[in-house]
């Protein structure tokens, strides 16, 4: 079966400075990623800040403009629709913002906020008046709260009306811009469930963009791991937390909290040295072969600092790596069980 969503060599590039005499500099935000994902499946995406991850979603829908590539969605290219047809193909792929404070409209009421997808597709008003009551009864707020502005509500249920909002015109596929991460821990619970819960009600595909791996290893099907523009690794869920093949997921699964045992010292977390490189000025060969911990461990680890590593191996779990059968035998602290305690 063909997957809902497909990119190809997926490029992204801004360009930065530049003047009179001289030429700007780009930043690849996205350099090259293709992958699939499938109807009903939840495909998370995960990565430090400024990896690139708000930029592959966005551009998945075509909210960002691809530099090169390709974006087949349901069989359609994205890549090559007029304003029209994209419009049109946009009822089928909805998002959710990051901020629901900056995301809703303070001026406008939540029935027309919620409203404005369907009058868009062109639903008549009486339908329209319908379909906002039964949205804002399916994710928990009540017909009611329709006449009240944003002002009126919490963070949590701000984030509610924006998943009424992409819910209103059934889409296939909602992508999730990192959606808990301006929430309490407590309401993240809530969306998470409310997430879950849409998803096995309408058979939805999700894109997940988050920081949170104790969430992910939740709700996902498969991870992205996203590093200075590419995916490092690609990998089952429970694979990548099983047995991470990429120095970097290493690293970024040491780090997930855990819980605390009586009488015995706290896992210590593998450290990654430095901050991300600038994406203006890459390394070459491996990216995170600056910051990467097994390459002090090699012994001739020249490879690393010359040759970019492709993402190869198996479907369940691919790796960008020259030495990812050296990184998985490797033990790790702190990532066995990941505190994901309130989310069921």
């Amino acid at each position: 079966m063909s997957p809902l969503l497909s990119t190809t060599d997926l490029r992204v590039a801004f360009p930065v400075g530049g003047g009179l005499f001289s030429k700007p500099k780009l930043v690849r935000a996205v350099d090259g990623i293709s992958l699939d994902v499938h109807a009903g499946e939840t495909l998370a995406v995960v990565g430090e800040s400024g990896c690139g991850k708000t930029t592959l979603g966005r551009t998945l829908a075509m909210l960002q403009r691809p530099t090169s590539g390709s974006i087949t969605f349901d069989d359609a290219r994205l890549d090559q629709l007029g304003p029209r047809d994209l419009r049109a193909a946009r009822r089928s792929m909805q998002m959710i913002f990051q901020d629901p404070y900056a995301s809703l409209n303070p001026r406008q009421r939540i029935a027309a906020i919620v409203a404005e997808p369907l009058l868009i597709a062109g639903v008549g008003a009486a339908s329209v008046n319908i379909r906002v009551a039964e949205l804002l009864d399916l994710v928990g707020l009540g017909a009611e709260a329709g006449a009240r502005l944003p002002r009126a509500f919490s963070g949590g249920q701000r984030q509610r009306i924006g998943i009424a909002r992409a819910l209103a015109a059934s889409p296939k596929l909602i992508i999730c811009d990192e959606p808990l991460s301006a929430l309490d821990v407590s309401i993240q619970a809530q969306i998470v469930n409310l997430l879950v819960r849409l998803q096995r009600q309408f058979g939805l595909t999700y894109v997940f963009i988050s920081h949170d791996l104790a969430v992910v290893r939740q709700m996902a099907s498969r991870v992205a791991v996203m590093y200075l523009g590419v995916i490092v690794e690609l990998a089952d869920v429970d694979a990548l937390f099983a047995r991470p093949r990429h120095p970097y997921t290493t690293a970024l699964l040491s780090a997930v909290p855990t819980l605390a045992v009586r009488n015995q010292p706290a896992a210590k977390p593998l450290l990654v040295a430095g901050d991300p490189p600038s994406p203006l000025n890459r390394p070459a060969g491996c990216r995170f072969h600056p910051r990467c911990w097994l390459r002090k461990q090699l012994d001739n680890p020249s490879r690393c600092t010359s040759e970019e590593p492709k993402l190869v191996g198996p479907d369940t779990q691919r790796v960008a790596c020259h030495f990812s059968e050296e990184a998985a035998m490797q033990p790790r602290t702190g990532a066995n069980e990941p505190a994901a305690a309130g989310l069921s």
